[in-house]
């Protein structure tokens, strides 16, 4: 359930959409997703060994916590919620977008869309508020339904591969360097929820073994079916029509196996969304809870039912992203959704930052509990995450980090109240 947790978070929206994102620039894209995978390999195995180190739920925001004090836990936490509750709006509004495929009637209603998305998140939430275990089952299932349509165009969809729709390599008519560094920005958000196992690790028999190897099992799977399917997709569908696909996979399969193909395939993209959301919505009270607990959240945060669900952080963060789709739907559904995942990237990306530093601030303030072999290995592992994340922030762009840090910044008023509070 745990390495289903990680698949199922990892491949949610992103991979269904971003085929038609990556097309703008051509085959050069696939660069791009194999420096993101190893990036990606770095920042897996920074959480693995930290989870080793700290057993406690709260995954980013507590390793950050022990690294590095109050003031990063609290910002990492608060960021960190911001990618959570605004990303589950985005998959809502994409899972809403492939069922248009079923009830075109979607498609020319905007409203109607928008309220569709807001009752998806709220029936999840609801799931949700039953218990962890009903919300690993439900992870596993709609996990198992949603890679097949993956693991069909990787596989068979090579068939009908044209090796000239990748020439030439670079369509963006920036340099290869730059090309590059905007695909492994984009191709992130589909890696965004590696870290999953590690937030909910009181809730995990054997954590300090189930989720290390959750983790980069989730992580290797969830990377050779993006990679995979991908350059499938990319070679059956012409760049220039691929690049206006508002459903690249179900077009792909049209193309090869006709219209039954592609309702297939939306189905399991649509499948793939809201198992992604169900995933998410889980985070979305898990890491406040955490943090409320080492008073840093509002303490109501803390308060569980009797099922031990975190009632009020679930329902406060679904309030939020059903506000934010709400307020966004006369926009096209893809301006905003390639918006919000910049900015939910963004704000995953500073937990990734200052986890990736965590375990050797830790060896710098407690030496006496590690030793030179276990610092070398942690320099090996943490300097590369590290690097990977600061160049993942430059293919971002200004706009984003602009709304990202006046977003973070917002909470440290927060913070200072409940810091004179506690005193």
């Amino acid at each position: 359930m745990s390495t289903s947790l990680v698949v199922g978070n990892m491949t949610g929206s992103g991979i269904f959409l971003l085929p038609a994102a990556l097309a703008l620039y051509g085959g050069i894209s696939i660069f791009g997703w194999l420096f993101t995978v190893l990036g990606a390999l770095f920042l897996a195995l920074v959480f693995s060994r930290l989870s080793r180190l700290i057993i406690r739920a709260g995954g980013p925001y507590t390793y950050a916590r022990e690294g590095f004090g109050d003031l990063t836990g609290f910002m990492v936490a608060w960021g960190y919620w911001i990618s959570i509750w605004s990303g589950n709006a985005a998959i809502a509004v994409a899972g809403v977008g492939y069922l248009s495929v079923f009830f075109p009637v979607l498609k020319g209603n905007p409203m109607l869309s928008a309220l569709v998305a807001i009752g998806a998140i709220w029936l999840f939430t609801f799931i949700n508020t039953k218990s962890i275990r009903k919300v690993g089952v439900v992870q596993l299932l709609t996990t198992v339904i949603k890679i097949v349509p993956l693991i069909l165009l990787g596989t068979l969809g090579f068939l009908h591969f044209n090796k000239e729709h990748f020439v030439p390599l670079n369509l963006s008519g920036e340099s290869g360097f730059d090309a590059i560094t905007a695909t492994a920005a984009l191709a992130l958000w589909a890696f965004l929820g590696l870290e999953s196992a590690t937030i909910p690790s009181d809730k995990v028999d054997t954590p300090e073994r189930t989720i290390p190897r959750a983790t980069m099992a989730g992580l290797s799977i969830a990377a050779l079916l993006y990679i995979a399917s991908t350059m499938a997709v990319m070679g059956i569908i012409v760049p220039a029509d691929l690049q206006h696909s508002a459903a690249p996979f179900a077009d792909a399969a049209r193309l090869v196996w006709g219209e039954w193909a592609s309702a297939l395939i939306a189905a399991g993209a649509a499948i793939a969304c809201f198992g992604a959301l169900n995933g998410w919505i889980l985070l979305q009270g898990q890491l406040p809870m955490a943090a409320a607990r080492e008073k840093l959240f509002p303490a109501s945060f803390a308060r569980v039912s009797k099922q031990g669900i975190p009632f009020l952080g679930l329902l406060f963060a679904s309030v939020l992203a059903s506000v934010l789709v709400s307020f966004n739907y006369t926009k096209g559904l893809v301006q905003m959704f390639s918006f919000i995942i910049k900015l939910s990237t963004l704000s995953c990306l500073l937990p990734y930052l200052f986890s990736s530093l965590s375990e050797i601030m830790l060896y710098l303030r407690k030496k006496k509990a590690f030793d030179r072999k276990r610092l070398v290995a942690a320099l090996c592992i943490s300097i590369p995450a590290f690097l990977y994340s600061v160049w993942a922030v430059t293919g971002l762009g200004h706009e984003t980090i602009l709304w990202g840090g006046t977003l973070l910044a917002a909470g440290i008023p927060i913070y200072a109240y409940l810091k004179l509070k506690k005193k």
